[in-house]
């Protein structure tokens, strides 16, 4: 084990059996989803909030508290190639009470079978519709969802007034240059070998990974609006979700940034093993409330 500082004892335990796995080769796609579906399946469920699953702009959704006023539009985490509305269930709904917003949740096309731009093009359709009637829209997403958020409110810039960018671990740079890729990317849960794969499924030409079109680290930020960003210690997407804070100051763009010490990558789905990471998520969902204009439940 490490001697970096781990959040609580509970993580570190959950930490040790987790490197004590023996190694085994990557599992295919299908094998991968039905894992991350299960683990989603054994946590605590989220609060209870009315949900209508629906389709916009052709693509399914699922709509927690409807009718509220703004809409949050959801892009789950997963490495482009994993994740789902049932996935992230639970942190929509706490997303939902949270900020007294609806929370529009995007079951997205993903990777290997729909590589980009299919994700960005649909939370960029869903968005179009829910702001279609006037309704304020903000983007939000965890890890790869967060890319896809920033992605989508790069491109609907001059369209769409968007209101915030709510965005937990992002992986806001699909070249994985940034040093803590390597630094924190064997034993801290997020595998470097497995990220650089999955981004290989999204973007199969490298030379489309250091795009305005796919990076925000190298795209024209100016315009965008404010964002809430929200890193982790150990996490192998640290510095790039870190580098995007400073290139959206650069540019102008009002940013609230907290780095969460002793925590891993996309904790709020670590909320029934650590209390540090409830309590990180919790933090997060506070301060949604207040970007958003709102008072916390």
């Amino acid at each position: 084990m490490p001697e970096d500082f781990i959040a609580d004892d509970q993580l570190a335990a959950f930490l040790r059996t987790a490197r004590a796995q023996p190694a085994v080769g990557e599992p295919d796609v299908t094998t991968s989803r039905e894992a991350s579906r299960a683990r989603a399946a054994a946590r605590t469920p989220g609060p209870d909030v009315p949900t209508v699953d629906t389709t916009m702009a052709g693509v399914p959704v699922r709509v927690y508290a409807p009718g509220a006023d703004p809409a949050v539009v959801y892009l789950h985490g997963g490495g482009f190639v994993l994740g789902d509305l049932d996935t992230h269930d639970a942190q929509a709904r706490r997303l939902a009470v949270a900020t007294a917003a609806s929370v529009v949740a995007v079951d997205y096309r993903r990777a290997p079978e729909h590589p980009w731009p299919a994700a960005v093009d649909d939370a960029v359709g869903v968005v179009r519709r829910v702001a279609g009637d006037g309704t304020p829209v903000a983007v939000a997403g965890d890890s790869a969802g967060g890319l896809i958020a920033i992605l989508t409110a790069l491109r609907l810039r001059d369209e769409v007034p968007l209101v915030a960018q709510l965005l937990v671990c992002p992986n806001a740079d699909p070249t994985l240059r940034c040093p803590s890729v390597e630094d924190k990317g064997r034993g801290w849960l997020l595998d470097a070998g497995t990220l650089r794969r999955w981004v290989a499924m999204w973007l199969p030409d490298p030379d489309t990974r250091d795009s305005p079109l796919t990076n925000p680290l190298v795209a024209d930020l100016r315009g965008l609006p404010p964002a809430l960003v929200v890193t982790a210690e150990h996490d192998p997407l640290r510095d790039e979700g870190e580098a995007y804070v400073a290139r959206l100051r650069a540019a102008g763009v009002a940013v609230t940034h907290r780095r969460e010490p002793g925590l891993v990558h996309d904790f709020p789905t670590l909320r029934d093993v650590s209390p540090a990471a409830a309590a990180a998520e919790d933090r997060f969902l506070g301060d949604a409330a207040q970007v958003l204009g709102r008072r916390s439940n």
